[in-house]
């Protein structure tokens, strides 16, 4: 379980693929603090540490996940959010992320608007469906809150702070991001149908 509040930003070291899977290395600037078998959140994808040594720490990543995520579309350098599981005695800042994705969107808009910066992301209904105005939403790890929900996609305004302690600095407009509905939206949904 996570918080999306984005604890720091690694870089892509390699991306190897094996068969249908692969393996994520990444720089992590907390790496020292993990074990093995310790859960990331890696752009919103909660992931186990397979493998570390004093430079980086490697991630095995099943075939299911290249799939449903985009961490395939990774290079190298990319720049990835980071999140480590929440500890029982830790702030809730954000809200409930669980690191699974439900799906990929597509960056339509990131531009500066005075100080701030107005994301535009595309939502696909399996997605949309669970999201209303002013409710939460994490894209690519990050907790948000939906300032204008539209037909087919999602407005947010991202804050100087935000876009610097994040991997939004690297993202361009096509590029692919990972969507995880909000819990509680869900678990509403799911109960209404009984």
């Amino acid at each position: 379980m996570f918080t999306g509040l984005i604890e720091a930003v690694g870089s892509v070291s390699s991306l190897e693929l094996r068969g249908e899977q692969a393996r994520l290395t990444l720089r992590i600037p907390f790496a020292n603090e993990l074990a093995l078998g310790d859960s990331v959140a890696v752009n919103g994808c909660c992931l186990t540490v397979a493998a570390f040594d004093e430079l980086t720490t490697s991630f095995d990543i099943l075939a299911q996940t290249l799939r449903v995520t985009s961490l395939g579309d990774l290079a190298v350098d990319s720049l990835v959010n980071l999140e480590r599981a929440l500890l029982p005695t830790t702030r809730l800042g954000g809200h409930f992320v669980q690191g699974h994705v439900d799906d990929i969107g597509t960056i339509l808009d990131l531009s500066p608007l005075g100080q701030d910066y107005r994301w535009e992301v595309s939502l696909p209904e399996s997605v949309s469906r669970y999201c209303i105005d002013k409710g939460s939403i994490a894209v690519d790890g990050i907790s948000l809150t939906i300032a204008e929900l539209k037909e087919h996609s999602a407005v947010f305004w991202i804050t100087p702070h935000t876009y610097r302690h994040t991997h939004l600095q690297d993202k361009k407009i096509g590029q692919r991001i990972n969507l995880e509905s909000d819990l509680l939206a869900k678990y509403a949904a799911r109960f209404s149908r009984v």
